[in-house]
């Protein structure tokens, strides 16, 4: 056979099997989307003994709904969202702005209650559900007001009661403002995740790996323990439980860059709640939130316009050249464990911390190629390494070092920074666009030390300018600050999961929805 013959050939199988696999993906989506498309029976986990409500079929023979996500604000219901002016937890006295995103937001004032009918394309906002709204809305401003009540407070210990635990020190932006609105989220923050959708790409995720705090939020707001309401009248936020790590493993053809399916997922999953749920329309998504620790998840955000520039987006890939928000956007920890068990906490002792600077990791990104450039066995102060010598524990290297290194990878978030946490060792964050978790609460900057990209050469000159007595400041935060970082079996107060809670619960003080419907 000739080459031009076996070029021909080859061609063809290329056609034939991608017009076999595209279909095959088209019909995946839709069954995991709306199973009732092909069958009449419902999906049972009986790894949460959960059984999803069959919907009714909205979806045509080509697998798309046959209603779709608007691209204009005329063909939807709405008015825009406001920003409202905004405050943030400081502990600084001179009055200057905080460096952290400005979160909070909305005048205290009650809003003057009005009852009204609002026409959504299918379902219309009842006056008791108008009137239910009225009195969610009074609840938050009344936390509102406390919350601004007691950042007014500039004690470095929080002056509330609690029998866990009481914030306290430099950790925290405002530990009295941080408290209030942590004991006002305990009482009020109610939580509807919708019950469309099926596993696996919906309401399940990772527990173990790079990608367990996807999987294991989605898990708990499953177990329906902690903060979630089976009325969506009584909820503050709505969640949308779609697992991007899922899409990926289910959706996406390796080596094909073909994402479409994954894109196909999130809108027709949006398209489904706008229909036969009134209250995506009634914010245009403003009090919806979803979550993700993919690289990719803001990628699936960006198919649904109002997903992406008014929802909530709990991200690890927290970039802000990538379009994360800070205003509305929460950024999530990115967290490594292999086990449900509690990794060990601490290390060496300050005194007996011999390494500088410590870092290992594979050449994933620009930022790691000038650090590994610029130090790889180099320098016996700053330890740079692509993969530790053998016989070398990468634990224990970190848990024997003063200062853990932290650079971006292909996207901003590292796993190593909560390592460092949990290890004791300094972290030191090598980004540009990154926004820490829980930012608006913790002051990164008295526990960690942020080193822009193009400082990457003087690492070693930065870090031997801390003093002695500064860093060891900086080592025992580290021990304060690790609790906001466990991902406990069941949630403890003020661990991973809460704090995720609250970060989405501060975002959702920043909308009033009653302004929506003026």
């Amino acid at each position: 056979m000739t080459p031009t013959r076996k070029t021909q050939v080859s061609s063809i199988s290329s056609i034939l099997v991608g017009l076999l696999v595209i279909p095959l993906v088209v019909l995946l989506v839709i069954f995991l989307i709306q199973p009732t498309a092909f069958s009449s029976s419902s999906f049972s986990s009986s790894s949460w003994e959960t059984t999803r409500n069959p919907v009714s079929s909205n979806f045509t023979s080509n697998g798309r709904s046959n209603y779709s996500v608007p691209s204009s604000t005329e063909e939807i219901w709405q008015p825009q969202p406001s920003q409202a002016p905004a405050f943030t937890f400081s502990n600084n006295r001179s009055g200057a702005p905080a460096p952290a995103p400005q979160i909070f937001g909305v005048d205290d004032e009650v809003l003057e209650t009005k009852t009204q009918q609002v026409e959504g394309p299918n379902k219309t906002v009842s006056m008791s559900s108008s009137s239910q709204l009225e009195k969610l809305e009074a609840s938050l401003g009344r936390a509102r007001s406390s919350i601004r009540e007691a950042a007014k407070v500039r004690n470095k210990t929080s002056t509330h009661q609690d029998p866990d635990y009481v914030p306290r020190g430099p950790i925290y932006r405002n530990p009295n403002a941080f408290h209030r609105s942590y004991l006002e989220m305990e009482k009020l923050f109610k939580i509807y995740v919708y019950e469309e959708g099926q596993i696996p790409i919906f309401h399940d995720g990772p527990c173990f790996h790079m990608y367990l705090t996807e999987g294991r939020f989605i898990h708990e707001m499953e177990k329906g323990k902690l903060y979630r309401t089976t009325d969506p009248n009584q909820a503050l936020v709505y969640f949308l439980p779609f697992s991007v790590v899922r899409m990926v493993q289910f959706l996406y053809l390796p080596d094909t860059y073909d994402r479409n399916g994954m894109k196909l997922a999130v809108i027709d999953y949006i398209n489904l709640i706008a229909h036969k749920h009134p209250f995506w329309n009634r914010s245009l998504g403003a009090d919806h939130f979803m979550l993700s620790c993919h690289d990719w998840g803001p990628f699936t955000t960006a198919s649904v316009p109002h997903l992406f520039h008014k929802s909530i987006r709990v991200l690890c890939n927290a970039n802000t050249s990538e379009g994360f928000n800070p205003s509305k956007d929460a950024s999530l920890p990115e967290i490594k464990l292999l086990t449900s068990k509690i990794p060990r906490l601490g290390g060496q002792p300050a005194s007996s911390r011999s390494t500088l600077a410590f870092f290992a990791g594979g050449l994933h990104g620009h930022i790691r190629y000038l650090l590994l450039n610029e130090w790889k066995g180099k320098d016996q102060d700053v330890q740079v390494y692509e993969k530790v010598p053998y016989g070398v524990s990468y634990e224990e290297m970190m848990k024997s070092s003063k200062f853990c290194l932290c650079p971006s990878g292909y996207e901003v978030a590292s796993p190593r920074v909560v390592e460092a946490i949990y290890a004791e060792c300094v972290p030191v964050l090598i980004s540009d666009g990154y926004i820490p978790p829980f930012g608006d609460v913790l002051d990164w900057k008295s526990f960690s030390v942020q080193v822009p990209v193009k400082n990457i050469s003087d690492i070693k000159n930065i870090l031997m300018s801390i003093s002695n007595r500064q860093y060891l400041r900086m080592q025992r935060r580290l021990k304060q600050v690790q609790r906001h970082f466990l991902m406990n079996g069941p949630p403890k107060r003020y661990d991973v999961f809460h704090m995720i809670v609250h970060s989405i619960w501060l975002r959702r003080l920043n909308i009033r929805i009653q302004d929506l419907l003026m």
